[in-house]
């Protein structure tokens, strides 16, 4: 039936990227190459410049609408990153970052010299190879946990100059251009009135309407209205950045920060990830979809020399500037390592480049080419860079015979609900020096919370996505302190298929019910109707005058053998 032909097609085209993807994945994680990896390859075949199914022709258009991915990934780091974090990494992020890019940059534009055709297009080809993918190396780092280390906070500070050097990189290519004048390209006092009120408007708004909106929707219980205002306020500051000239993840970023000391960051990151993980997936396919197996094949020899020398000059900057800057001999390697890429942001100067003459077809193919290439060849340039690095680290002096060794802090306790019962809870654990993180869906409850000086967040203790953001199977405890049954039962088959062995303490009204909560995985469930039931008899006992120790046995007693006595 014609009226099928094309959403059959689509379905087909579906079913053959998500097979080759699956495969290329579980082979390249099967031999530790990591799943981003897998993903390029992927792409790679499913491309347009490969033999077989061709899921589709416009590579541009698919890129660029995964591209929404990087904006959501820089927004959830963003979340993590509060101002005061980000003020800290000034030095690095204008003093690393901006001598990284200018070094870089000529040193590549000097290399580039020896293959292009005018030192214009050298030029813009050494600034364009020096930005680094922002996209590859930030969720490398989610994945491993690292964006809080040494090599994750410098690296992602050079990122960041990076980002913001688009723009300047972007006001070059018409001047450049051999055709074209400057008087169409925008004054550069415009261009920087632009961009400061664009960032003034994307501030003043995740400052004082993203909360109240938020803080409206979470009143109502609209948990799919909270999630699309999220969605439209990362989108619209990432708008209004690529608006000015900026990238599109910088507007994440930038909306992700307002937002890191919102009492709703936990939930925004369980309901974004999932989202953010199919969009960067789909990213890095579209990304080896651009890969030109023909301009490849074509001077195979000479695009390896060419990837090889780059990378170097890359790693060789960034390493010693690494050394410069005191970051240490193994940080720097590993920062080095983790930059060696070209990145994304290339196909956008490439193109412009290409479009105003500055670069030939041929040259933009070839750059392309290099791009990608560089992408494919990072997860075993972060492999190598880590094997340097741990030669480089000193090593840790071994215990001395006979001492103890250091004793580990208390870990976390997350607590469901911050009713009458999880405020006691967390009163009591809080004033006895245990660090706590306290979940509650009712902002009213979260904001007495923060009135009450305590980590209350707004999120839902039974939502699977959350669980994963609090990456709750490290916590030392859970205490479940919420009044309702089939929200605590839901927590806890989330908490037993996150971590099997976690301990986790229920609040039960009754006997029934806790049974109902031990069977379902609980490691203890307290029934509060029995609870002051025994703590009633053992005030009784005292009264009519039994020994205080002889009732302490009684009550213990009866707890042990799990209430069995009262049924």
């Amino acid at each position: 039936m014609p009226p099928m032909h094309l959403d059959t097609q689509f379905l087909l085209s579906t079913v053959w990227l998500l097979v080759i993807a699956t495969l290329a994945v579980g082979l390249f994680n099967r031999a530790g190459l990591g799943s981003i990896l897998g993903l390029l390859v992927a792409g790679v075949v499913v491309g347009p410049y490969s033999p077989g199914p061709v899921l589709t022709e416009d590579v541009d258009s698919v890129r660029h609408f995964t591209e929404l991915g990087v904006v959501l990934l820089l927004f959830l780091i963003g979340t993590e990153m509060r101002p005061a974090r980000l003020w800290s990494l000034r030095r690095e992020v204008f003093g690393l970052g901006g001598l990284q890019v200018l070094v870089t940059g000529a040193a590549i534009g000097v290399y580039a010299l020896l293959h292009a055709s005018t030192w214009q297009a050298a030029l813009l080809t050494g600034l364009t190879l020096a930005l680094s993918s922002t996209a590859l190396v930030m969720q490398i780092l989610h994945e491993r946990g690292e964006t809080a280390s040494p090599q994750g906070s410098a690296a992602f500070a050079v990122l960041l100059m990076q980002d913001l050097a688009v723009v300047p990189l972007l006001a070059l290519v018409p001047i450049l251009a051999e055709r074209g004048d400057l008087s169409a390209a925008v004054p550069p006092w415009q261009q920087i009135a632009i961009v400061v009120g664009m960032i003034g408007l994307v501030l003043g708004f995740g400052h004082f309407v993203v909360p109240r909106v938020l803080e409206r929707l979470g009143r109502e219980r609209n948990r799919e209205g909270f999630f699309l205002a999220v969605l439209l306020c990362v989108f619209l500051s990432a708008w209004a950045m690529a608006q000015a000239g900026l990238s599109m993840a910088l507007g994440g970023f930038l909306m992700g920060m307002l937002l890191s000391g919102s009492r709703y960051r936990y939930q925004i990151q369980a309901q974004v990830e999932p989202y953010k993980g199919l969009l960067m997936s789909l990213f890095f396919v579209a990304v080896g979809m651009s890969i030109d197996l023909q301009a490849v094949m074509a001077h195979p020899w000479q695009l390896a020399e060419q990837v090889l020398v780059i990378v170097l000059i890359k790693i060789l900057v960034m390493v010693g500037l690494g050394l410069v800057f005191r970051l240490g001999a193994a940080t720097a390697v590993r920062v080095g390592f983790l930059l060696g890429q070209a990145g994304e942001f290339g196909f956008v100067l490439l193109g412009a480049a290409k479009g105003l003459g500055v670069i030939t077809a041929e040259h933009f193919v070839v750059g392309a080419a290099l791009i990608s290439v560089s992408m494919m060849l990072t997860p075993l340039l972060i492999a190598l860079g880590d094997a340097l690095a741990a030669r480089l680290e000193p090593a840790r002096p071994a215990p001395a015979p006979g001492e103890a060794p250091a004793v580990a802090t208390p870990g976390l306790v997350v607590i469901g609900g911050y009713g009458r019962v999880g405020h006691s809870v967390a009163v009591l654990l809080h004033q006895s020096g245990v660090q706590i993180l306290v979940l509650d869906t009712d902002p009213e409850r979260v904001a007495q919370g923060l009135r009450d000086g305590l980590p209350v967040y707004f999120g839902d203790i039974a939502d699977p996505h959350l669980l994963a953001a609090l990456r709750v199977d490290q916590a030392a405890l859970v205490v479940l302190a919420v009044d309702h049954p089939p929200t605590a039962l839901r927590a806890l088959s989330h908490l037993r298929n996150v971590s099997p062995d976690l301990r986790v303490i229920a609040r039960a009204k009754d006997l029934e019910a806790a049974g109902h909560l031990l069977a379902a995985g609980a490691s203890r469930a307290i029934p509060e109707i029995l609870e002051s039931s025994l703590r009633l008899g053992a005030e009784a006992l005292s009264l009519v005058g039994r020994g205080g120790d002889d009732v302490d046995r009684l009550m213990e007693g009866v707890r042990s053998t799990r209430y069995e006595v009262l049924r």
